[in-house]
């Protein structure tokens, strides 16, 4: 899950903000007297020390410290070194709890601990040559899921339909995209528009995901109708590694198109997805590499993700339920 990344700018240094605010940061510490010059370098959000407690962990008391003022909904950060034992046990009794870290390494390990991680982090001015990574790792990173090689079963025209396309705010590379089904138990990667061809441009930054109705996993751990998606809806970028990362939706396009109804098979389950019949829609192979629904073969092998059906406004439930 995504991490909420504050820095402290404590002395207020504007190079520093700066960075900050061109990092990607949630938010800053401040003395209250610098509140407004960081504001008004940009659209933020600032916290001083009076508004949030910065607990040292010394003993064993202090633990209890920590989880009575999250359990009060007080703002909590584990001051710089802190260790993986006492965090563990905060986070096994509560929710919220923020983790002050000097550099890189001790961003990674906070938002790994018990596969969890904090809620928060506070990314002290030491760290500060490793901010735009801390960022791109911690908030755009989603972890990692699992991916199959199902083969391809049936290849049918599926007449007309509307499709949509995700265009997003981000640049995808190669066997990167989305994965979309008709099943959210059973859903296929799409790469992204990266390649281009001798008739189009490549469009990096854009799905043609499928179908209007066709499920698409989101993040932590949700999923939604293509249709549902409009500018501003964050959405899930997953690599053929099973690497996956968060993107924003800069717009959506749902227009009238030709369609092929696809058909793949894992191990004697079935899961099928709608696309668009044109030469720039691609499934991505079991080496990451973009083959398009045109030239697509029965007996192909394509990248999928299969889980347990279950979903109730995209929440996961249990429940028996038999999706086609």
């Amino acid at each position: 899950m995504s991490k909420e990344i504050w820095l402290k700018a404590i002395p207020f240094d504007k190079k520093l903000v700066t960075l900050g605010l061109e990092s990607g940061v949630d938010g800053f510490v401040a003395e209250p007297g610098d509140a407004d010059k960081i504001l008004a370098l940009g659209r933020t959000k600032v916290m001083t020390p009076e508004q949030f407690e910065l607990i040292p962990i010394c003993c064993k008391d202090d633990e209890g410290t920590a989880v009575t003022a999250l359990k009060d909904c007080r703002p909590v950060f584990l001051a710089a070194g802190w260790e993986i034992i006492p965090v563990e046990n905060i986070l096994a009794c509560t929710e919220g709890l923020g983790l002050e870290c000097e550099s890189l390494d001790r961003a990674r390990l906070a938002a790994g601990v018990l596969e969890r991680g904090a809620d928060r982090l506070l990314i002290t001015p030491e760290a500060v040559c490793d901010l735009k990574t801390i960022v791109n790792e911690l908030k755009l990173s989603q972890g990692t899921m699992e991916l199959t090689p199902a083969t391809v079963t049936a290849i049918e025209h599926a007449g007309l339909g509307h499709r949509v396309c995700v265009d997003t705010t981000s640049l995808l590379k190669t066997g990167e995209g989305m994965l979309v089904g008709n099943s959210s138990a059973f859903t296929f990667l799409v790469n992204a528009e990266t390649e281009s061809n001798p008739y189009v441009a490549a469009r990096p930054f854009r799905v043609n995901a499928g179908a209007v109705h066709a499920y698409c996993q989101m993040p932590g751990d949700k999923t939604r109708y293509l249709e549902e998606l409009a500018a501003g809806s964050e959405v899930l970028v997953v690599g053929h590694t099973g690497a996956t990362k968060t993107a924003v939706v800069g717009r959506v396009k749902t227009e009238i198109r030709p369609m092929l109804l696809i058909t793949a098979e894992v191990e004697g389950v079935s899961g099928k997805v709608f696309l668009q019949n044109a030469e720039t829609i691609r499934l991505v192979t079991p080496e990451g590499k973009p083959v398009s629904v045109v030239t697509l073969k029965e007996g192909d092998r394509v990248l999928v993700r299969t889980d347990v059906a279950g979903r109730h406004f995209g929440m996961r439930i249990t429940e028996d339920i038999k999706e086609g």
